[in-house]
């Protein structure tokens, strides 16, 4: 199970995290990672960390957004900066246990997802 908390409404140019915590299982093994959707659009990839530390970022967030793994914890955190706008969306947890690196932005390869939490960035 995984569940997700942070978000909320921030001005443009702020900052926002995200937690998500893994819970019944070990998930240090597995890939971990948020996707985002905005009303009417398809499921976007923001970033995933892989069981060796590897972190990947989409590239509309890549050096504004930074994926954390506390290990010990089960836990995942993203820290989001200088957000936009165009950041706005509804921001999903996500764990694949079978993840193929070529494809680690492809929602469709994630076994588990937490609900979603809302993140608004005013202009």
């Amino acid at each position: 199970q995984l569940q997700a908390s942070g978000g909320g409404l921030v001005q443009t140019g702020g900052s926002l995290s995200l937690h998500c915590a893994a819970s019944g299982r070990t998930s240090n093994g597995y890939t971990m990672g948020w996707f985002r959707q905005a009303p009417g659009k398809e499921r976007e990839f923001v970033a995933a960390i892989r069981w060796n530390g590897y972190v990947y970022y989409g590239e509309s967030v890549k050096g504004r957004f930074t994926l954390t793994r506390d290990k010990a914890k089960n836990t995942i955190d993203l820290e989001m900066n200088k957000l936009k706008p165009e950041d706005t969306a509804v921001y999903i947890c996500a764990e694949c246990q079978g993840c193929i690196l070529s494809s680690i932005q492809n929602h469709r390869q994630y076994d588990y997802w937490a609900q979603g939490t809302l993140v608004t960035v005013s202009s």
